[in-house]
């Protein structure tokens, strides 16, 4: 049942929203980097903790069917938010780094020298550097897509980087640093054209936009929990079936086996077969509480809230002389990065921080990208589901005041 949206009932629900900071009420924009919880979150983790933990599956006791119940559901959860055609590809990693590190190892072992990577500019670095382990360690070519002016993917050049040598096309939904929406469903028609795979980085997309993996055909789609109003050192890596046939386990131990002798293994059907160890039992029950509080909503009324923020801030940052403003393609998401004439992005964040109002600054994990735009480091507002225009309004203020200072 869809509850309505309404901000100020919504931030009731976030605990650390009423503090301040330096004196000064909580404004946080960092939402892109990690968002706070809602206490849906806080307390299925600490009443999971109080009344039925126990490890996961295998156990016959109460305490342990209930956990693994609830730790299972967390998985089921995760597979209506993404429409997967099942559980069995949905797999528990401790974030979107490590889903993606998965993929890439398991592809090492077929990857020839030669063997290319296709990948753009705007990735993030935990979508760059699993594929420059293929290319020291197996010889692997990257082969690298830029940008327009505007920060939209160049598709032309995608189209000319994909080949007969392309493994996989690994491309984010939506950048963290251009708020730039790719259209990973051509990307995806482009490169399984030619025989590749497609992965995508869908850690800012999972929180601003729906999902459906069917309707995007992608092999691998990857997002982290944390960004998601769930817990840190949980992610979610979904897999098409015969990908995940395909690929070799990452890690061993634990729940990823069927049987083990003195001269032979055999391995456990997937999701388990990639889960070595004991899991992280309860950020999987944290995370499908996060994605239950936040499919409440109707996600065109989320959708519509953000980017009527990210517009208000937009049209007041350009009355800020020597203000740039990075990334402006169409129909991109509620991160805004900029850059201030005269003014170190960590300059302009600590000064902001003195009036309570938290953004990021540095390169964001995107150095390859930071190169394009010929900066060191941006500055970032970022916007969630919690934020208000008053606190927009707070945050354009303080930037003024900032830019009194450094320049």
């Amino acid at each position: 049942m869809t509850r309505a949206f309404g901000v100020s009932e919504v931030r009731k629900e976030f605990p650390i929203l009423s503090r301040q900071v330096n004196g000064k009420p909580l404004v946080y924009l960092d939402n892109a980097a990690s968002a706070q919880k809602p206490d849906a979150v806080i307390d299925a983790i600490a009443n999971q903790s109080r009344t039925a933990y126990a490890n996961v599956h295998r156990g016959i006791h109460t305490l342990s069917n209930e956990t693994t119940e609830a730790y299972e559901a967390g998985r089921e959860a995760a597979r209506g938010f993404l429409n997967a055609p099942d559980t069995h590809g949905i797999i528990f990693t401790k974030g979107a780094t490590e889903g993606i590190n998965l993929v890439a190892s398991s592809l090492a072992g077929t990857i020839q020298p030669g063997d290319e990577i296709v990948l753009s500019v705007m990735e993030h670095h935990s979508n760059i550097v699993p594929w420059h382990f293929l290319r020291e360690r197996h010889g692997a070519v990257l082969r690298w897509v830029g940008l327009h002016e505007d920060g939209s993917l160049d598709m032309d050049g995608l189209r000319e980087a994909v080949g007969p040598r392309t493994r996989m096309v690994a491309i984010s939904h939506m950048s963290n640093v251009l708020g730039t929406v790719n259209d990973v469903a051509e990307v995806g028609r482009i490169a399984h054209a030619a025989g590749a795979r497609v992965l995508v980085d869908g850690c800012q997309s999972a929180v601003h936009m729906s999902v459906d993996v069917q309707v995007l055909d992608c092999d691998w789609f990857v997002f982290s929990g944390h960004k998601l109003y769930g817990p840190t050192g949980i992610g979610i890596l979904y897999g098409k079936a015969d990908a995940l046939a395909e690929a070799r386990p990452y890690q061993g131990g634990g729940e990823m086996i069927e049987t083990v002798s003195m001269d032979r293994i055999t391995y456990n059907e997937a999701p388990h077969k990639f889960e070595a160890g004991t899991p992280p039992i309860l950020e999987a029950i944290g995370l499908g509480a996060a994605i239950g509080w936040y499919r409440q909503f109707d996600q065109a009324e989320i959708e519509a809230h953000e980017h009527a923020l990210y517009n208000r801030a937009l049209e007041g940052l350009r009355g800020i002389n020597g203000l740039r403003i990075h990334g402006e393609a169409p129909g991109k998401g509620a991160v805004l990065a900029f850059s201030l004439e005269g003014a170190h992005p960590h300059d302009l964040a600590q000064i902001l921080d003195r009036y309570g109002v938290a953004i990021r600054a540095g390169h964001h994990c995107a150095q390859p990208l930071m190169t394009h735009l010929g900066v060191s480091a941006t500055a970032r507002a970022s916007f969630g589901i919690y934020n208000t225009e008053a606190e927009v309004d707070v945050f354009i203020e303080a930037l003024e005041k900032a830019r009194g200072m450094l320049v």
